[in-house]
């Protein structure tokens, strides 16, 4: 019978091949998203590894699905029909109370 170890659960500040693993991309994707801005992370000392605190890359997470979510919704008002915005029906104008 197979012991499987318990994963140790990741500490406050994560590696970049941790955000790596936890985004599913590879460590040169994260690196381009610190050195973009788009994802905060520090230096430990001078030049020592990056770390990306674990509440900063959730917040990325967040932010990503917010982005997707208001691209959807503009995509999908970029194909409405002006005419539903109007208020005018295909068969004339609405009486006007």
């Amino acid at each position: 019978m197979a012991h499987h170890v318990a994963e140790q659960p990741l500490g406050r500040f994560l590696t970049v091949a941790d955000a790596a693993e936890v985004l599913a991309v590879d460590v040169e994707a994260v690196h381009a998203l610190i050195m973009s801005g788009e994802l905060p992370a520090m230096r430990v000392g001078d030049r020592g590894p990056w770390r990306i605190e674990r509440t900063q890359l959730e917040l990325f997470i967040e932010m990503q699905y917010e982005a997707a979510r208001r691209e959807v919704v503009w995509n999908e008002g970029e194909f409405a029909n002006v005419i539903e915005f109007s208020g005018i029906r295909q068969q004339g104008p609405r009486a006007v109370d």
